[in-house]
C-alpha cells in the first residue's frame, strides 16, 4: 500500500524506542520471553518469511491452530506490517467446522502447532500453504538482515477475523480492524488506569477476543508485560499471580469459583493484584465476598466479540451494592436501551442493548446480511436486553436469543441443533442450557426420532463429537414422541425448560 499508515498502530516499534529492555512477553511453558526489542526483531523476521516465501500480501489471511505462545504474538503484529489478516481457529473444534470457516475465509497459509498435526492434514484440501509453527519461527529467526519495514496496515483495515457461533446454525466471521483494537486498547487503559507497570497472565486461547483484548493488546499498547500460559489451570494461576507480582487477573466467574476452590488459594498473598475483571455473566455476590475478603475486589464487566470486546466495566467499590450490575459504557461509547418499536425506555424498564463507537465492527466476513441485521443506522444491536436504574448503571437481564455459556464458552443451541437433525433418524430436535455445577450450564437436547424409537445416548454423544467441539455436544439427552410446538408449528422451548425442570 502507498498510503501513509497511521502512527496508531505501530506499538512495539514505539516500545522499542521507549523501553527496548523492557520484558513484553513471557511464556509459562517454555521459560522463553522477549523483551520490547527482540520482539520487534522477530515481527521484522517473521513479515519477510511471510512475504518471501509464501507471498502473503495486504488482505490476505493467514490461520493459525494453535495455543498461546509468543510466536502467536509476534505473528500478529508481523501480519500488521504486510497489512495481512489473522484468522485464529478454535483447535477445540472438529475438523468438519473447521474446514467450513477454511472455505469462508481462503486463507493463504496456516500455522499450526505440532499438536495438531493431524488436524492440518486433514485440512489440506482447503489450504493452499502451510506450516509448523516451530518451522516457521525457525525460518524467521534464520533471516539474519530483516529489512526495514512500514507498517501496511491503514487505521480501517481488518487485522483479525474471529468466528462467532451463528444463532441460524452457522459461523460468522466478525471482522475486527485496527481501528477497534486501538480504540478498545485507550478505553481499557482510562476506564482501568493501566501503566506501563502491569503485569497480566493471559490464560485465554487467542481465538477469543478475551484472549487478544480483554488485556493483552492494551497491556502491550501501555508497553506492560504479557505473561502467556496455553490453558487455565486455576491452582498455577494464583501461584504465578504471586510468584510474577501480576497486577490485574481476569476471569469468568467459572473460572472464579474453580480458583477460589483450588488449594493454593488460602496460602498464596495475591498482594499486588489491584483487582480482577469478572465478564460473561453475573457473579454471585458469596464469590464476590469470597474474593474481596481476600483483598482482591471485583470489577463486573461485558462485552462481545463485534463491539469492544470491554465495552462496560462497574467500579470495585460497587462491586456489592450494585451487585449484578455492568457498570457504565467505556469512555468513547455511546449506548441506546431502545423498545420493540425502537424507543428509548426509561429507568429500571427493559429494552435491547445499542451500542455505537469506535470500536464497533464494519461487519461479518462474506456475510452481508447478517452485517445488515447486526447495524443499522451506525449502531449495533446486541440482542442482549438490559434495564438502567435511577444512578445510570447498567443490568443485564437476559442474554442473547437462546444461547447459553458452558464454562467459558458461548454455546448457540441453532448450531448444535444443525448437527442433530443431520442424523439420519431425528426428524427435530431443540436444546436448550440447563444449570450445571461445574460449568455453570450446559446443553440438554430434546429430540424426536423418524420411527418413535430411542436412540442410545453413547451413540447420540459420538455422532456430535464427530461434528462438534467438545463443550457444544449436550450432556443430557431426552427422546420424546414429538416436540412441543405453538399452533404455527414452531417448537416451544419454554415448555422443554418447565419440563426439565420438572
Amino acid at each position: 500500500m502507498s498510503a501513509t499508515p497511521h502512527i496508531e498502530l505501530d506499538w512495539i516499534g514505539r516500545w522499542t524506542v521507549y523501553a527496548p529492555q523492557k520484558v513484553a512477553l513471557r511464556s509459562i511453558e517454555t521459560g522463553e520471553q522477549l523483551t520490547y526489542r527482540e520482539l520487534y526483531r522477530l515481527v521484522e523476521q517473521m513479515a519477510a518469511v511471510l512475504r518471501r516465501d509464501y507471498g502473503v500480501q495486504h488482505g490476505d489471511r493467514v490461520a493459525v491452530l494453535a495455543q498461546n505462545r509468543i510466536a502467536y504474538v509476534a505473528l500478529f503484529f508481523a501480519l500488521q506490517r504486510l497489512g495481512a489478516i489473522l484468522l485464529p481457529l478454535n483447535y477445540r473444534l472438529a475438523v468438519p467446522e473447521l474446514a467450513f470457516q477454511l472455505q469462508d475465509a481462503t486463507p493463504a497459509l496456516l500455522i499450526h502447532d505440532a499438536d495438531y498435526q493431524d488436524a492440518a492434514e486433514a485440512l489440506a484440501d482447503h489450504l493452499p500453504a502451510r506450516t509448523s509453527f516451530d518451522a516457521f519461527v525457525a525460518d524467521a529467526q534464520a533471516v539474519a538482515e530483516p529489512p526495514t519495514t512500514t507498517v501496511a496496515a491503514q487505521f480501517e483495515d481488518a487485522c483479525m477475523i474471529l468466528y462467532t457461533s451463528g444463532t441460524t446454525g452457522r459461523p460468522k466471521g466478525a471482522l475486527i480492524t485496527h481501528q477497534m483494537l486501538f480504540w478498545n486498547s485507550v478505553n481499557t487503559g482510562l476506564r482501568l488506569n493501566l501503566t506501563q507497570d502491569e503485569v497480566i497472565l493471559t490464560f485465554a486461547p487467542f481465538f477469543h477476543t478475551g484472549g487478544w483484548n480483554v488485556l493483552t493488546t492494551p497491556v502491550l499498547h501501555r508497553g506492560g508485560t504479557v505473561i502467556l500460559l496455553k490453558k487455565f489451570d486455576a491452582d498455577a494461576i494464583l501461584r504465578l499471580s504471586d510468584a510474577e507480582s501480576a497486577t490485574i487477573l481476569f476471569g469468568v466467574p467459572t473460572m472464579m469459583q474453580m480458583m477460589a476452590d483450588a488449594p493454593s488459594f488460602a496460602s498464596c498473598s495475591l498482594a499486588s493484584i489491584r483487582y480482577a475483571i469478572v465478564g460473561g455473566e453475573p457473579m454471585p455476590l458469596g464469590l464476590i465476598e469470597q474474593w474481596n475478603a481476600k483483598g482482591v475486589p471485583i470489577r463486573q464487566g461485558y462485552g462481545l466479540t463485534e463491539f469492544g470486546p470491554n465495552v462496560f466495566s462497574l467500579n470495585e467499590e460497587d462491586a456489592v451494592r450494585k451487585i449484578g450490575s455492568v457498570g457504565f459504557a467505556n469512555f468513547y461509547i455511546d449506548i441506546k436501551i431502545v423498545d420493540e418499536q425502537d424507543r428509548e425506555v426509561g429507568v429500571d424498564e427493559v429494552g435491547e442493548l445499542l451500542l455505537k463507537g469506535p470500536v464497533c465492527t464494519p461487519g461479518y466476513w462474506n456475510n452481508p446480511e447478517a452485517t445488515r441485521a447486526t447495524i443499522q443506522d451506525g449502531w449495533l444491536r446486541t440482542g442482549d436486553l438490559v434495564r438502567r436504574d435511577a444512578e445510570g448503571y447498567v443490568y443485564i437481564v437476559d442474554r442473547k436469543k437462546d444461547m447459553f455459556i458452558s464454562g467459558a464458552e458461548n454455546v448457540y443451541p441453532a448450531e448444535v441443533e444443525h448437527v442433530l437433525r443431520a442424523h439420519a433418524a431425528i426428524k427435530e430436535a431443540a436444546v436448550v442450557g440447563v444449570a450445571d455445577e461445574r460449568w455453570g450450564e450446559v446443553g440438554h437436547a430434546f429430540y424426536a426420532t423418524t420411527d418413535g424409537t430411542p436412540l442410545a445416548i453413547e451413540a447420540l454423544k459420538r455422532f456430535c463429537q464427530a461434528n462438534l467441539a467438545k463443550f457444544k455436544v449436550p450432556k443430557h439427552f431426552t427422546h420424546l414422541p414429538e416436540l412441543p410446538k405453538s399452533a404455527s408449528g414452531k417448537i416451544q422451548k419454554r415448555d422443554l425448560i418447565h419440563q426439565n425442570r420438572s
